[in-house]
């Protein structure tokens, strides 16, 4: 089950950044979304120098994967 519709779509590294701070605003408190818009930007700039294609899609993968179960924990939870 991916946190929101639209997951499928996504392909490139900035369709990725862009869906994973939609999911943050699913997240019950302020102060845990920012910590995962940090979180989310930091990931960016660390990745923003791979050009392997095959890793790149590894990447958005697991982030959405990732991005699933944050929210699931957090749904949980209330």
């Amino acid at each position: 089950m991916a946190p929101l519709p639209g997951a499928e779509l996504v392909q490139t590294p900035l369709q990725l950044y862009r869906y994973l701070l939609r999911c943050c605003r699913q997240l019950p408190t302020v102060g845990i979304q920012e910590h995962y818009k940090h979180a989310i930007r930091q990931s960016f700039r660390v990745h923003s120098d791979e050009d392997n294609p095959e890793r790149i899609q590894q990447i958005i993968k697991r982030a959405i994967e990732d991005a699933d179960w944050i929210l699931n924990k957090y749904k949980k939870q209330n």
